[in-house]
């Protein structure tokens, strides 16, 4: 994880929603999406954007109470896209494996039904993911009432898709 502070930042409130919003995770993708794309940004950038906010979005609305704001802050140095919920509790972060986050684990292979469901889990590894697809520029900041996940896209990665 990264160190961050959002001064300086121009911010705007991407989205807002509840625990009773239908299709929340879904929502943030589009709605991400698109005002990155008017910003400028394309390719894999706004994939790999849109990949660590629906994670974000998935674990705000799973382990922690609404009501829940996406923003987005744009700097002189990129864009930090955050998620916003009412649980001020900063969750553990796990460790993170120096293999990429979908690479199976040796022990688990030909080891039954058990083993099998274990490496198809889909819990658990969101933050591993929000960590590689960010290259480590995340975080979470606790108020008294909230808390705020967040990830940052350096301006430079712009440049770098766009020249491949």
């Amino acid at each position: 994880m990264t160190a961050y502070g959002a001064t300086g930042a121009t911010m705007s409130v991407l989205l807002r929603w509840t625990s009773c919003t239908p299709d929340a995770a879904a929502r943030a993708r589009a709605t991400l999406r698109c005002a990155l794309d008017q910003l400028g940004y394309d390719g894999e950038v706004i994939s790999d954007a849109v990949l660590a906010i629906s994670e974000l979005v998935t674990n705000a609305t799973t382990h922690a109470v609404g009501p829940y704001e996406m923003r987005l802050r744009r700097t002189d140095a990129g864009i930090i896209c955050e998620v916003e919920d009412h649980d001020p509790s900063i969750p553990e972060v796990p460790d993170f494996p120096a293999t990429a986050p979908y690479i199976p684990a040796e022990e688990n292979r030909g080891g039954g039904l058990e083993a099998l469901c274990t490496l198809l889990s889909e819990h658990g590894r969101g933050l591993h993911i929000v960590h590689h697809l960010t290259e480590g520029a995340w975080g979470f900041r606790g108020q008294r009432t909230t808390k705020t996940a967040w990830f940052a896209v350096p301006a430079a990665r712009v440049d770098r898709y766009k020249a491949s």
